[in-house]
């Protein structure tokens, strides 16, 4: 009986909180996509890529030239020539990987400029729909276009430190 009176009680608390709430959905990449600067900023992430690629590819082709050079005058080396070769070949392709990374990897170059150009965008986007959420009374406002979530959200929604609390923490 207990438990039942407590659950009841707790849906009929949750029904009445969530009845004073307002929440909203935004495309954030929508809107994005519609910013001319956004346009070029990523028309300017697409180039520099491109250019990055190039030169990368470039590495590659010169590396493959010096590898087929290689197998053709083999057989005319001496050991110890070869394994010069064979460690110049190696060396350089090294070398490129870690161009390759150093311009495309998770924390390079190419993110680096993304942070640089897109992010001051998306920061002036986040910054509107705080501002239209403080002015139209919304709690909490949802992003459907990634995996953002919630990208705004009223102080008084959160619940850290009441869950800390109950886990002693706080």
């Amino acid at each position: 009986m207990t438990k039942y009176f407590l659950t009841l009680l707790l849906m009929s608390t949750m029904t009445l909180t969530s009845f004073g709430q307002r929440f909203a959905i935004v495309d954030v990449s929508g809107i994005l996509d519609q910013m001319p600067e956004y346009e070029e900023a990523q028309n300017q992430l697409d180039k520099i890529a491109a250019n990055w690629r190039q030169e990368i590819a470039e590495e590659y082709d010169e590396i493959k030239s010096l590898y087929n050079k290689y197998q053709a005058e083999q057989v005319l080396l001496s050991d110890e020539a070869r394994e010069e070769r064979e460690e110049e070949i190696m060396e350089r392709e090294k070398r490129v990987r870690e161009l390759q990374k150093q311009r495309f990897g998770p924390d390079g170059d190419l993110f680096r400029r993304r942070q640089e150009l897109v992010q001051p965008i998306q920061e002036k986007v986040y910054n509107a729909i705080e501002e239209y959420a403080d002015l139209r009374g919304y709690d909490a406002i949802f992003d459907k276009s990634g995996s953002a979530g919630i990208i705004y959200a009223g102080p008084e929604l959160e619940k850290t430190d009441d869950i800390l609390r109950s886990l002693d923490l706080k």
